[in-house]
């Protein structure tokens, strides 16, 4: 009697245990991550008429939004920055991080019909909106320049170019990873709870107000301020604005509370959707 010797590329087992996160994964299936990734941004402007202009209109009309109510009528300073540089910055950088955070959290709801008919990490989808995104940042990031240049030539203001400039691409990377790990672990409890869909929204537009994104943090004393500080953004936020322009503060202890912060959301994110993925479509 013949037995079987066939050979198969890939083997598809249920994972086991917590930590069986299977990253490998991830890598081998880079190929769909970029396919995701064109996929989610054609698909967002695709029958719009401005398309990707819009990534340039959102800042600009909040940007003259916080110049006229928190600059001209609350008259809140901006750090000796002009005002609209000073929103810019902080706008451009809370943008990154609340749109990666409302997409990954929608993870599980959005694509449930691709989820139920083929197989491949799941991980991909959030991570895919990470970095989609970053071509929105990109973008933005862009008009930042542009008014700064014009700033620099046209109205004297001098840049003060520092060493913090090479913390950049940590800030960065820092605010993805927690955006991702926060969105993974939104996202894996919507599953079972409806509700924290409708309050993801309502909370990032809260947690705005509790980040130097409209006022300077040496601007917030007393009580608040322990409050800002517990808010891992609020360093990343300031962080990126003096890389940018020298004006700001630094805090290592800040600094190392946010990193720490970003690993432990993304090291529990990761775990629980690794969970729940094997049996979220019996939820769904």
């Amino acid at each position: 009697m013949e037995q079987n010797h066939e050979k198969w590329d890939t083997v598809i087992n249920p994972s086991s245990g917590w930590l069986d996160i299977r990253l490998y994964d991830v890598w081998r299936y880079r190929d769909l991550l970029w396919m995701f990734v064109k996929r989610d941004f054609i698909s967002v402007y695709k029958q719009t008429i401005l398309g990707p202009l819009w990534y340039l209109i959102q800042p600009i009309l909040t940007t003259i939004m916080f110049i006229v109510i928190f600059g001209n009528v609350a008259k809140i300073p901006t750090g000796g920055m002009p005002p609209i540089l000073f929103y810019l910055t902080g706008l451009t950088v809370w943008n990154y991080f609340s749109s990666c955070l409302t997409k990954v959290s929608s993870t599980f709801l959005i694509n449930a019909n691709i989820f139920g008919k083929v197989y491949f990490p799941r991980l991909v989808v959030p991570l895919s909106n990470v970095v989609s995104n970053l071509i929105s940042f990109a973008i933005q990031f862009g008009l930042l320049a542009v008014v700064a240049v014009y700033y620099v030539i046209f109205k004297g203001y001098v840049l003060h170019i520092t060493s913090y400039l090479l913390l950049l691409p940590v800030i960065l990377l820092l605010i993805a990873g927690l955006s991702l790990g926060l969105g993974i672990i939104i996202s894996s409890l919507t599953t079972k709870y409806r509700d924290l869909s409708y309050l993801v929204g309502f909370g990032v537009q809260l947690l705005l107000y509790a980040t130097p994104v409209i006022y300077p943090m040496s601007y917030i004393h007393g009580k608040y301020r322990a409050l800002l500080l517990a808010n891992p953004m609020s360093s990343l936020v300031e962080i990126f604005r003096l890389s940018l322009f020298g004006v700001g503060t630094f805090d290592i202890y800040q600094l190392l509370y946010s990193t720490i912060f970003t690993i432990a959301s993304l090291f529990i994110g990761i775990i629980i959707f690794n969970r729940v993925e094997k049996s979220f479509m019996d939820i769904v």
